[in-house]
């Protein structure tokens, strides 16, 4: 993470490539609560150079279609239940990028992407940006996760939002190698599970390979695979953040840990 965000700039040259994030996000508290994951989600914002737009791929919003949200306000959604009122009071004012959002529509030839104007920034969204860009001054908007379609499909479609990547498109893609709700312990720095550690190790030689072919089907993984995956919308966005990976690019991972015993926050930068 070289590169500093320049002083006073409102974007980039089309010429310079932006780099593209996948963040492990996990308890929504991390809005107002910090802990030593958003610590690092803070850390790697303040050596982002400072995008034009900022594209948000988050497993919480999953279509059956692939939708881009293009409000020029989009608003703060509070997709979670049970947490203190102080966290559904909070608001990430950031501006949306409908020209951007129109920009992704053109780019995209193999599917259509259909225009949205009702969804806003889920928490996957939110509660990172909040951390990377602070003053939320920087328009976000979000691209939908078609769930009808299999990994493949995802890791290509990503492969088409590359060229923005040099039109001042800063990518980040929100979800988690190893997401299981269901056995899930309240306590933040409860013990991790045997498979959750052994999956997360798996995942990230493979990351640091290259092994694209080998990630997308996540099934294929061993038997860990069906308690790190049980269902695949938090894996989903690691094949975005895969599939727009250059040649020349090697991942820097920038946080790592299981929280809650069954969820991986390993979170990396490209480029």
């Amino acid at each position: 993470m070289k590169a500093k965000r320049p002083q006073g700039s409102a974007g980039l040259a089309a010429s310079e490539r932006l780099p593209v994030l996948f963040v492990g996000h996990g308890n929504p508290m991390s809005a107002i609560a910090p802990d030593r994951f958003s610590r690092a989600w803070t850390e790697a914002g303040k050596a982002l150079p400072r995008p034009r737009a900022v594209l948000a791929i988050s497993a919480h919003w999953c279509s059956d279609a692939t939708l881009v949200h293009g409000s020029a306000r989009p608003r703060t959604i509070h997709d979670f239940h049970g947490f203190p009122e102080q966290l559904y009071e909070e608001c990430y004012p950031c501006p949306g990028a409908p020209e951007a959002a129109e920009e992704l529509r053109r780019t995209v030839r193999s599917v259509r992407v259909g225009l949205d104007s009702v969804w806003g920034l889920d928490h996957g969204t939110w509660i990172v940006t909040k951390r990377l860009f602070p003053e939320a001054d920087i328009p976000v908007f979000q691209l939908s996760i078609d769930s009808s379609k299999p990994a493949q499909f995802h890791y290509d479609l990503a492969r088409e939002l590359a060229p923005l990547r040099r039109r001042g498109v800063l990518i980040l893609a929100s979800g988690n190698i190893v997401h299981n709700l269901g056995m899930l312990q309240y306590e933040p720095d409860a013990k991790p599970y045997d498979w959750a550690l052994e999956f997360d190790a798996l995942l990230e030689e493979g990351i640091r390979k290259g092994e694209h072919r080998r990630l997308i089907d996540c099934e294929s993984l061993g038997a860990g695979a069906a308690l790190a995956v049980p269902t695949p919308d938090h894996y989903w966005p690691l094949l975005y953040a895969l599939g727009l990976q250059e040649p020349d690019e090697r991942p820097q991972f920038f946080a790592e840990g299981i929280a809650h015993a069954s969820i991986s926050m390993r979170s990396f930068q490209l480029g």
